[in-house]
Formats: structure tokens, C-alpha cells, sequence
């Protein structure tokens, strides 16, 4: 089964179905804001950048998927997305079922200069609401919790393609 899911993470198709997944998040965010009119939080805003980085990922691994370099480039910048859009999200679940942690968070995002994405984009980045509203659930989850299982699965299933990158390669020294 392992030598399976290392044999697909080597093709294109993979990669695009990464893409894909995070694609049609950041769809869901923007439909959520715009048709639906929910004003997205700072923390919101950071968890789709969390979001675009797995789809950098998946478009990174599609160049090249059989080559060594890039595909381990693509699971660096995944695995590093996905970390950081967990840790946001949990941060985001604690402001909003009062952990007591986390008392407040800014209502200004906070980007890089040399990637004002709220300036550049704001009706996709900029952010509109405050972190503790709780404006839509589904299934009885908040969206930052809906985050937290998006993002462990894509944590969980990072863990298994690169344990059979691990695994297949054992078996051809073998």
C-alpha cells in the first residue's frame, strides 16, 4: 500500500488533486465573505494564506513529480502551510470558545512589506471581522474548528505520502 501512495505521489495527477482541494477552500472562504456575507477576521485572512500555501505545494509538486528535489521542496512548503494554518486555527478555536489563552487578536493583518496582501488584495486578505464572532456553523463546528480538521488531514495524509517516500525507497534497496 505504501510503495502504492509513493508510486502516486510521483505523478502530476496528485499534485493537482492537492491543488485542487485548496483551491476549492479558498472558493468556499470567498463565497463565505461574499455571497454569504461573512466578514472574515485577521485570523480568517491568515488561515487562507495557510490555505494558499498548500496550493503553491500542490502546483510546485505538479512541475516536476517524478524528480527528488522539487517534490521534497512541495512537501516542505505543504508541510509547513499546513503546521502553520493548524496553529492558527486552534489559536482561532481558543478565541472563540474562550480557552482562556487567548484573550484578543488584532483587527489589522499584519503581512510582510514585501507582501501586502491586504493592500494588494483586499477583498480577498483584508480583514472585516472580529476573531471571537461565531457567524456560520455547519455540523455544530465553528469554521476555525472545520480548519482544524481540514488542516489535520492534510497533516495526516503529508505524514503517510512522505512514511512511503521512506518506505518505497527501502524496498528498491532491498
Amino acid at each position: 500500500m505504501l510503495n502504492g501512495i509513493a508510486g502516486f505521489s510521483r505523478r502530476r495527477t496528485a499534485w493537482l488533486l492537492l491543488a485542487g482541494t485548496a483551491l476549492g477552500l479558498e472558493i468556499t472562504a470567498l463565497y463565505l465573505q461574499h455571497v454569504l456575507k461573512l466578514d472574515p477576521c485577521v485570523l480568517c485572512v491568515y488561515e487562507r494564506v495557510a490555505v494558499l500555501g498548500i496550493l503553491v505545494a500542490g502546483l510546485l509538486g505538479a512541475i516536476a513529480p517524478r524528480r527528488a528535489t522539487p517534490r521534497w521542496l512541495a512537501f516542505a512548503v505543504w508541510a509547513s502551510s499546513a503546521a502553520w494554518g493548524m496553529s492558527l486555527a486552534l489559536e482561532h478555536t481558543g478565541i472563540q470558545f474562550g480557552d482562556g489563552l487567548t484573550l484578543d487578536c488584532s483587527f489589522f493583518a499584519d503581512f510582510p512589506r514585501w507582501a501586502k496582501l491586504d493592500e494588494w488584495w483586499p477583498s480577498v486578505f483584508a480583514p472585516t471581522g472580529y476573531c471571537d464572532d461565531i457567524q456560520w456553523m455547519f455540523l455544530g463546528l465553528s469554521i476555525p474548528q472545520w480548519m482544524l480538521v481540514i488542516f489535520g488531514i492534510y497533516l495526516a495524509t503529508l505524514a503517510v505520502v512522505i512514511l512511503s517516500q521512506f518506505a518505497a525507497g527501502i524496498r528498491r534497496t532491498a
